[in-house]
């Protein structure tokens, strides 16, 4: 054994993890970042927030499947921990390394210094200190096992100093790394097949059961199984809105995003279902409507990797712990041997419930109204993104527009969504486009949202980040006008206007100023055109769409 540094350990041990991009704030860890530039070819994006940051690293960690770091001193770390809430949300493995205090200096009253470490214990699963430079291995071992075990989530990593300068110390260190845990899911647990029998016999005995697919089972890559289940077994398919990419729009057994930001027909297919099987999904106010879709006197049975989700919110016909993917595959087995009912009235009326709702809002989603409708934008999206395009969505409106208008038209797109945090989708977008420069990455946000880190097109241009971002602009956060007319007694007003509109602004001139490339859309036939000029730039694009002000976003039925 011989000694090195911090810095060329910690490098190693990223290098060996497969990082190929750090987001950060400077300065943290300066002699890791030489390193990294002498031994890797890891890149090192400076941009212009550590919320940002944290936000870039969960868009890669997102749509690679793989852990992504994320990076800020001591000063900037309760921005990093703000950006991990979504991260946390998600259930997203993002692994933030931050500067922290010595303990030398403690309590001096040195510059910048704050203990950061409580603000960190809600949004990870796992939040330490590294104080001694010889548990840099160990401690990132553990990070990269913790963030892609069982329910994936955020880690935090604190070292010594401010700026982390721990990382110049030296101990004595084998380079003989084992490497595992670099992909969710890592391993994957199963149940006995007693349990997997009891299922399958409460799912023969059901005239109208409904599959409610999660994040969960999207985390463990279970489509294929989750499809083949579901046609066996003659089941529909609706999704929450982490796991709308499960099953692609025109599939005869998708009924669409249910919940509360959700497509009417997939609401109404769950409270029309006499027996729900909740694969991979927490069973979250967003996904059921606050627990009304369905209601707490139905029959649910429950897969979920995590054994505290099973029953939290609903009586359980059968609880299933385990991987959703290794239990898929296990009941595609058992079921192979069971006499299937057809259930065809059942299906027929999914897919009425399918034809209503397309016959319901065609006349919008063709609309060639000025200013343009969002729903005709969403329209356009599904039609001309790439067969591989990876879909980046803000909340909000851009949530509720994209989960219940926009249509995944095939099996090899993506969709990936704001857990909650408006201004996350196009920091967000950068990252995922990092871990996959090869595919089409298009995101969806409001201007609401987009002024949040529009400082971040800068970080495109400079890193030649090609990411095509779609801002529905009608100047305003119109999602808040229900509320604000509810305050002001029931309508609205000139001063409860106030509180959620804002100055016209054109993105597309912003966005050439900064060195991207600009598009205004001010006329709904233009869209399209626009898409497909974007997609063969192969630059950084600000699509500025100016949308009607007016249009509010379908409420949620139950």
């Amino acid at each position: 054994m011989q000694k090195q540094t911090g810095a060329v350990i910690l490098a190693e041990l990223l290098k060996a993890y497969g990082i190929t991009h750090i987001f950060m704030v400077p300065a943290v860890l300066r002699r890791t970042m030489v390193e990294i530039e002498k031994r890797t070819n890891i890149k090192r994006l400076h941009v212009h927030s550590e919320k940002s940051a944290a936000y870039m690293a969960d868009g890669y960690a997102r749509a690679s499947g793989k852990p992504a770091i994320c990076m800020a001193q001591v000063i900037g770390a309760l921005n990093i921990a703000a950006g991990l809430r979504d991260a946390f949300l998600a259930h997203s493995p993002v692994i933030a390394l931050t500067g922290g205090r010595d303990p030398k200096t403690k309590f001096k009253k040195v510059y910048q210094e704050i203990d950061d470490m409580p603000a960190f214990e809600p949004v990870t699963k796992f939040n330490a200190t590294i104080d001694d430079v010889s548990r840099i291995p160990d401690m990132i071992e553990q990070a990269f096992r913790v963030s892609t075990s069982g329910s994936p989530g955020p880690v935090h990593l604190q070292f010594k100093g401010n700026e982390a300068q721990i990382d110049l110390e030296e101990f004595e260190f084998e380079s003989n790394f084992k490497i595992s845990d670099t992909h969710i899911p890592p391993h994957r647990p199963i149940c006995n097949d007693t349990l997997l029998q009891e299922a399958l016999t409460a799912i023969q005995s059901a005239q109208r059961p409904i599959i409610v697919a999660g994040g969960g089972a999207k985390h463990s890559k279970s489509s294929l199984e989750l499809i083949e289940f579901a046609e066996q077994l003659n089941i529909p398919i609706a999704t929450s809105l982490n796991g709308k990419d499960l099953i692609h729009s025109t599939h005869p057994l998708s009924c669409g995003v249910v919940g509360t930001y959700s497509r009417e027909s997939a609401n109404l297919a769950v409270k029309a279902a006499d027996l729900v099987i909740f694969i991979g999904s927490e069973t979250s106010s967003m996904t059921t409507h606050f627990w009304t879709v369905p209601d707490d006197k139905s029959r649910v049975i429950q897969i979920d990797i995590e054994p505290e989700n099973l029953g939290r919110n609903y009586l359980l016909e059968v609880a299933i712990q385990g991987d959703a993917k290794a239990i898929l595959e296990r009941m595609n087995r058992l079921a192979s041997a069971l006499t299937i009912h057809e259930r065809t009235d059942w299906l027929e009326h999914i897919q009425e419930l399918r034809r209503d709702w397309y016959h319901k809002y065609k006349p919008l989603m063709e609309s060639d109204a000025n200013p343009i409708r969002p729903e005709r934008l969403c329209a356009e999206i599904s039609d001309n993104a790439p067969d591989n395009a990876v879909i980046v969505v803000d909340t909000g409106h851009a949530g509720m527009w994209m989960g219940g208008m926009f249509d995944l038209q095939h099996p090899n797109q993506n969709y990936i969504r704001s857990a909650g945090h408006l201004g996350w989708a196009f920091p967000a977008s950068l990252g995922a486009k990092c871990a996959l420069p090869d595919r089409a990455v298009i995101c969806f946000t409001g201007d609401a949202g987009f002024w949040y880190h529009i400082a971040e097109i800068e970080v495109a241009v400079r890193w030649n980040i090609n990411v095509i971002v779609i801002v529905n602009n009608n100047s305003g956060g119109n999602q808040s006008k229900r509320g604000f007319d509810r305050a002001y007694g029931g309508e609205q007003t000139a001063e409860g206007r106030q509180m959620w509109t804002f100055n016209t602004v054109n993105f597309a001139e912003i966005a050439q100023n900064i060195g991207a490339v600009g598009i205004r859309v001010e006329k709904a036939e233009d869209i399209q055109i626009a898409i497909k000029k974007a997609l063969h730039l192969n630059k950084p694009v600000i699509i500025d769409v100016v949308t009607d002000i007016d249009a509010l976003a379908p409420l949620a039925v139950n």
